[in-house]
């Protein structure tokens, strides 16, 4: 599950293994007109989750994504943008398991591709709607297919399943604790889902669903079950959309790394600040000149930090956020998903009124709408203490201050969870 960096396991010895992604479906029981597979998530579109979900296992050589012929410019267009690396798009079929047949030819049959790729030793069958797939399940089923020939991952059933007679009424119920659902992914040896794909008929090919009844059927394979985890759902409903939504929201708020210069009345803010948001969120402080040859900025950007708090000594100064901005473009953090950079001004002022021109005001808006572009989410945060500096706070009011901080932080939070895009440009006041 996303955010992550790169394969964490070893992946299966001296086997070849693949990916396809039926992709092809018209997304009916969602309503609209999008296809589910093409739906924004956090503003980017279903299917690349689930393709970077395989690519960022190294192990994994090709990813074969299978999509109805009117989809295909859509799809490449994903590719280019996201910068998917490993992809082969194929068009897919009328059914379900026709599309599959098709991805798996582009590894036997030359007019499927315009160069065949390398046949795998074990190819893994994944829906591109279920977006959530980690690792450890793929790896699981993909072993377990090297010495069965066939296996996939199975969860509970939540419901009992019931027959209907002739008449519309009860006919039998099935013992929930002896059947499970059949879930995604699914791993074959190569040879014997193609086989099975070959031989199956016209009737499979229109109706059938289950690829592991296909090489039962025609294969004499019995597929190993595995036992999957909750995260493997399939997205089919508008309701699935915000639960992914949300699911994605919540991965992408577990860190935040506050940005600070050396300042003094910085520099103490930012240690309030961390004590505050650390009970709740991880957090990366530190107290640094902006440059883009700081290497412990890099190594926080290449581990996938998708939040980022900056604050300024000046009250409406965002030099320091637009080099931070640049930054982040150059490592192309914002490709994948949206960042959050909130742009901490502090304003120590014997004025305790909120003098805002509408200059400032502009300034943040408009640079906020600049910065959305490169898919960078811009908020103002305004900490205001009246009537002293850092530097006299223990003879103040050091409590104060610290009242202001968790404000301040209970707004870093609530805008970092909710990610909306339509509160870029704000300037809110702690």
């Amino acid at each position: 599950m996303e955010p992550s960096s790169g394969s964490r396991g070893a992946g299966p010895a001296a086997a070849a293994v693949a990916a396809v992604l039926p992709a092809g479906g018209s997304g009916e029981r969602l309503g609209g007109a999008t296809p589910k597979q093409f739906c924004a998530v956090q503003g980017r579109p279903l299917v690349s989750y689930t393709v970077r979900a395989m690519e960022r296992i190294s192990w994994i050589s090709d990813i074969i994504v299978v999509v109805s012929p009117e989809n295909i410019e859509t799809m490449k267009s994903i590719i280019e943008k996201y910068g998917h690396k490993r992809v082969t798009i194929v068009k897919g079929g009328v059914t379900r398991h026709r599309s599959i047949f098709n991805g798996l030819k582009v590894f036997a049959e030359n007019e499927f591709s315009n160069q065949l790729l390398q046949k795998p030793e074990v190819v893994i069958i994944h829906d591109a709607v279920r977006p959530f797939v980690e690792e450890d399940i793929l790896l699981k089923v993909v072993m377990a297919a090297k010495d069965h020939g066939a296996a996939g991952a199975i969860r509970p059933l939540v419901s009992t399943v019931i027959a209907s007679a002739a008449d519309g009424c009860l006919d039998h119920s099935l013992e929930r604790a002896r059947y499970r659902a059949s879930e995604m992914p699914q791993a074959f040896l190569f040879n014997i889902i193609y086989e099975a794909y070959q031989q199956c008929t016209d009737y499979d090919l229109d109706y059938g669903t289950e690829c592991l009844h296909l090489a039962l059927k025609y294969c004499k394979t019995n597929a190993k079950l595995v036992e999957g985890t909750a995260d493997l759902w399939k997205v089919t409903y508008k309701r699935d959309l915000y639960a992914a939504e949300s699911i994605i929201k919540d991965n992408l708020s577990q860190q935040v790394c506050v940005v600070t210069n050396v300042k003094e009345d910085v520099t103490q803010v930012s240690l309030l600040l961390h004590e505050s948001l650390k009970s709740q969120i991880k957090v990366e402080a530190r107290s640094i000149r902006l440059s883009k040859n700081d290497g412990y900025l890099q190594d926080i950007f290449s581990g996938q930090c998708y939040n980022f708090v900056c604050i300024n000594d000046k009250k409406y100064e965002i030099e320091e956020t637009r080099q931070l901005v640049d930054m982040l473009e150059q490592s192309n953090i914002p490709l994948l998903y949206p960042v959050v950079l909130i742009s901490v001004h502090l304003d120590v002022s014997e004025n305790t009124s909120c003098s805002i021109g509408m200059e400032e005001l502009t300034r943040i808006k408009k640079f906020a709408r600049e910065v959305k572009k490169k898919n960078i989410l811009l908020y103002g945060l305004l900490i205001q203490y009246e009537g002293f500096s850092v530097s006299t706070l223990i003879a103040y009011d050091c409590l104060l201050l610290q009242e202001t901080v968790n404000s301040a932080a209970a707004l870093i939070l609530a805008l970092i969870m909710d990610r909306n895009p339509e509160l870029i440009g704000q300037l809110l006041v702690a």
